[in-house]
């Protein structure tokens, strides 16, 4: 049995779901090299364990982050 070679991949919009933002908005993250990704046949393929890393850090609230400081 041959497995699929995209199993570990899913698509932007997947992704996005994923992440809980626009597919615009991740596809601007991906541009600005935030999400690792590649183009195959024209779509951007993300892999799934470096979508987890990204999100385990990201915060899709809008605007300034505070910044954590140790005290």
């Amino acid at each position: 049995m041959v497995s699929d070679p995209f199993d570990n991949y899913m698509d932007l919009v997947e992704a996005a779901r994923i992440l809980a933002i626009h597919p615009q908005s991740l596809r601007r993250l991906i541009k600005q090299k935030k999400v690792p990704a590649v183009i195959f046949a024209g779509k951007y393929l993300i892999e799934r364990d470096k979508l987890e890393m990204f999100k385990a850090n990201y915060d899709p609230r809008p605007g300034r982050k505070p910044l954590r400081r140790l005290l």
